[in-house]
């Protein structure tokens, strides 16, 4: 067992983007494997696309205002799924969006972030004490 202690790991991309693979559980327990970029600027827990939403059958929450990167206000479906997170299971919101899956600070909230910006990288995520 993995433990709280466990470290996330994951790596730099070629276009710059810290990226680490979550599973993610859905409501009929089916679980997917996500590669998920690290987005500091996006104050939720993960961005999902609304396809991999419908096929782990996710539960819908409502609905959510959000400002992209852009500029542009957009209403996006707020949806409640399950991650491995330091090997414990861990109720998270999910974004359903049309971009990559993206990683946001409220699941990075108490871990400690390191990258090594170059490509292949390493990224890890540790939980603080």
């Amino acid at each position: 067992m993995l433990g709280k202690d466990a470290m996330i790991n994951g790596t730099v991309t070629a276009n710059r983007e810290a990226v680490i693979t979550l599973d993610v559980i859905g409501s009929n327990q089916k679980r997917e494997k996500v590669e998920a970029v690290i987005d500091t600027g996006f104050n939720g827990y993960l961005t999902l696309p609304s396809d991999l939403s419908r096929i782990l059958e996710l539960p819908l929450a409502g609905n959510r205002r959000a400002t992209l990167g852009d500029g542009n206000v957009v209403v996006l479906d707020v949806c409640i799924a399950k991650t491995l997170w330091h090997g414990q299971e861990r109720e998270i919101l999910v974004l359903q969006s049309g971009s990559v899956p993206l990683v946001g600070m409220s699941l990075l909230y108490g871990n400690r972030l390191i990258v090594d910006v170059l490509e292949d990288g390493d990224v890890a995520i540790e939980l603080l004490p």
